[in-house]
């Protein structure tokens, strides 16, 4: 019988802690508007949100779950916790203050290090709430807010939110956009005034502990004309026996001649159903660049979006997936082109073992106003055995004749000649694709913040422990 070289799913057991939910608020299981008040309650809102979240919960009961994607029958919002929190909750923003379960677990993820090192400014979401924020004083004193959205929603910056929130992802959009407006709680608000450049990122952690549980956050950031910030989003759930969910939301207006760097970090459990929407639109002479790597959950819709509204904006999308066993991860990316010389570049990588699946999809779309555009979209898919499933579904819709397309794809396994070339040059079978796969992801992975915090060293690194069997 032929050898064959095992590359080793990720190693979670550094996430999989969980501490006891007896000292949680929680509201009852399931949607309803009596649910929805209840939440509004909590959360302080003002009439607007209020009224907001009842309509987009009119919106989810009016509009059918998705059918084109992977199948989230396992998902009965009857059983989902759309709202839960520390009973003593209170943001703080002294990291001593932080209740000690809360505090240990951050501690093991390892977000103070990286803020002590490296960091801007931090904000820790443990189910429900913000439990942390902090921006370092140097940051604030040129002007940057960077705080929880519910507070920022009840001082100066009030009209600027009402104007923004759900503007990009309206709830009519699909329905956990719709969910998400009914029931969202926490996230963070940032605004980067005009010429400013933030020169160390910002994280915002998101931990959900609770079973049976959903997560809601929104994250909005404006970035004003002539700016520069780096924005990184890390998250992670302990693994239990029944569906948890993700549909969080997150809103990104880059100004003219502006840059947002967004990279995210994604290592849910395997019981979870991600299904988060990321959307930007980028004024004349700004620059999104989205970094995304996912890893975790059981069953992924996530695409972000680029809307480029103004002349000279340009969009960038580097990726990363890893599927395992288990895992149905429907992953990539949007690109609308609506205005002149606008560019988009798209890059993804993705892995796939175990008898995981993994598909990417991506959209570009070019309207007529998008004269003198161009778009390369490329992707490559790589699978480690014969049980595993990768696919590759581009959509173009080009509107003029004076713009610059180009799209490649690549689906394949490991070589067995490139395996023996290398075996041929004295390395063993296991250590022979453990660097195919390496160097597969290589230029996708080393785009990724791996300085920031354990967490992201700890998974980007994709670790191929080989065993023979």
């Amino acid at each position: 019988m032929k050898e064959k070289a095992v590359v080793a799913d990720i190693d979670r057991s550094m996430y999989d802690f969980r501490y006891d939910e007896k000292d949680a608020y929680k509201v009852d299981e399931g949607l309803t508007a009596e649910i929805v008040e209840q939440i509004s309650k909590e959360k302080n809102d003002p009439e607007w949100m209020h009224d907001f979240r009842l309509k987009s919960l009119e919106t989810y009961h009016q509009i059918d779950v998705p059918e084109w994607g992977p199948s989230i029958e396992g998902l009965d919002m009857d059983h989902i916790v759309t709202y839960v929190r520390p009973k003593d909750n209170k943001m703080v923003k002294d990291w001593e203050d932080v209740p000690t379960d809360i505090k240990d677990t951050f501690e093991k993820l390892g977000i103070p290090q990286a803020e002590r090192k490296s960091l801007a400014g931090v904000g820790a979401q443990y189910d429900s709430e913000l439990v942390y924020h902090n921006v370092k004083d140097e940051v604030a004193a040129q002007g940057v807010v960077y705080t929880d959205l519910e507070s920022a929603m009840h001082g100066e910056y009030a009209e600027m939110i009402q104007k923004h929130f759900m503007k990009l992802v309206p709830p009519n959009d699909h329905k956990f956009a719709a969910l998400h407006g009914a029931v969202w709680s926490g996230g963070s608000f940032v605004y980067v005034p005009k010429g400013v450049h933030v020169e160390i990122p910002l994280q915002s952690y998101f931990r959900l502990n609770a079973k049976g549980a959903g997560q809601f956050e929104h994250t909005l950031i404006i970035v004003d004309e002539g700016a520069y910030l780096h924005f990184i989003e890390g998250c992670s759930a302990p693994k239990y026996n029944v569906a948890n969910l993700h549909a969080g939301c997150v809103e990104l207006f880059v100004g003219k001649n502006a840059t947002l760097r967004y990279s995210t970090i994604e290592n849910w459990s395997k019981n979870m159903y991600n299904l988060n929407t990321k959307r930007a639109r980028v004024e004349e002479g700004g620059k999104v660049e989205w970094i995304s790597g996912s890893f975790g959950s059981h069953v992924s819709y996530l695409y972000p979006m680029s809307v480029l509204a103004g002349k000279d904006a340009r969009s960038e999308f580097t990726g990363v997936t890893f599927a395992g066993a288990g895992q149905n991860l429907d992953t990539g990316c949007k690109v609308i082109h609506n205005a002149p010389n606008t560019s988009s570049f798209v890059n993804t990588r993705s892995i796939s073992k175990g008898g995981g699946i993994s598909t990417f999809r991506s959209s570009v779309v070019v309207t007529e106003k998008a004269k003198g555009s161009k778009s390369s979209v490329s992707c490559a898919s790589l699978m480690l055995d014969d049980i595993s499933r990768s696919d590759t579904i581009p959509a173009m819709d080009i509107r003029t004749d004076d713009a610059d397309i180009g799209h490649e794809a690549k689906i394949g396994r490991i070589s067995d000649e490139v395996v023996f070339y290398l075996m041929s040059r004295g390395m063993s079978e296991e250590d022979a694709r453990a660097l195919i796969v390496s160097g597969f992801a290589d230029n996708v992975s080393k785009e990724l913040p791996l300085e920031y915090a354990v967490e992201m060293n700890n998974l980007i690194r994709l670790e191929m422990k080989g065993s023979i069997g």
